[in-house]
């Protein structure tokens, strides 16, 4: 028995049995973040030498500041029942989310960390942004990867079950990016 939502609005993948393609989301959602851990404490790994990235930090904040626009229209829409503009929007977000990732995972690959220089209270606060935006960043591919699986299978109700959790993490950790970009750019190197 189909739902109304599933009448107006059918799964994009034809039924079926899906199970190779949790397993690969899976894989995914485990294997970005071990990949950027790799990149964090192993930072000469994947150097190219004269790699040109230092412009990569201010496109990354430009990507989840659009991530986070797009996050927003979708939750707007979805609101109002205009399922094909959510659609749209959220396909965006997932669009620049994954440019985002790219990026970030290149922009590490070449440069070393930056180190924060405030003092004082800012400290803490800039410490305790980036902990919970890292940590909670972590699950985010995960979140993702399972909310678009649902939503293009048509399983609309697990969907919308994750999908509540999804939003509010992803909208956290794009803002907290821009956040603590902003934080520490006065610390990357002149050069």
């Amino acid at each position: 028995m189909t739902t109304a939502a599933e009448q107006l609005h059918p799964p994009v993948l034809e039924p079926g049995d899906y199970t190779k393609y949790k397993i690969i989301l899976g894989i995914l959602g485990a294997v970005v973040p071990l990949l950027v851990a790799v990149l964090y404490f192993f930072p000469q790994t994947f150097r190219i030498p004269g790699a040109q990235v230092r412009l990569l930090p201010a496109i990354n904040a430009g990507l989840n500041s659009l991530t986070a626009i797009f996050l927003l229209a979708g939750f707007y829409f979805i609101r109002r029942k205009d399922v094909l503009r959510h659609r749209a929007m959220m396909g965006i977000a997932f669009g620049l989310g994954s440019l985002f990732l790219l990026s970030y995972v290149a922009y590490h690959s070449q440069a070393d960390s930056t180190h924060f220089g405030g003092v004082g209270a800012i400290r803490t606060v800039y410490f305790l942004l980036l902990l919970t935006h890292i940590s909670l960043a972590v699950v985010t591919v995960a979140l993702v990867l399972f909310t678009l699986y649902f939503a293009l299978t048509g399983q609309y109700t697990k969907h919308k079950t994750i999908a509540r959790w999804t939003f509010p993490v992803w909208l956290y950790v794009s803002v907290t990016g821009v956040i603590v970009y902003f934080m520490i750019v006065p610390y990357y190197p002149a050069s």
